[in-house]
């Protein structure tokens, strides 16, 4: 009798009455496959974020972007940590300075490695890190 009353006022606040809609997200277009992995190195400027944010989001829905975004995650990962323990160490009076500049050493390598590794996967080529700790499978 209350979801008559519902019903009769207008209130559609179920959202299983939905018609037509799938639950399961759909796969990504080739083209967005590789756009999705492309920024997942570009991203590299910002740190691990933007790759472990398409990794958990688009990993199931593209094979390239789940390679690619897993290997972006797997390079930025421990770089951003050591800025982020540099950064503190930077704070340190009389020496911090030593550490501010290998922050900032480290931010060049992180973003120099994920244009490169961009470029190269916008071209639809896997790209593989170097220097890479696979913590992430």
């Amino acid at each position: 009798m209350v979801e008559e009353a519902r019903n009769a006022a207008g209130d559609s606040s179920q959202p299983d009455r939905f018609e037509g809609s799938s639950v399961a997200p759909l796969p990504l277009t080739p083209a967005e496959d590789r756009q999705w992995a492309t920024i997942a190195h570009f991203g590299a400027i910002l740190g691990c974020v933007p790759s472990l944010i398409i990794y958990a989001v688009f990993r199931h829905r593209g094979p390239f972007t789940a390679q690619e975004s897993k290997e972006a995650l797997n390079f930025t990962f421990p770089l951003t940590v050591l800025a982020i323990v540099l950064h503190l160490f930077s704070l340190i009076p009389g020496i911090g300075w030593i550490f501010a500049v290998l922050v900032v050493a480290v931010w060049l390598f992180l973003t120099i490695s994920g244009v490169r590794a961009g470029i190269n996967v916008n071209k639809s080529r896997p790209y593989r890190y170097g220097l890479n700790f696979r913590l992430f499978h």
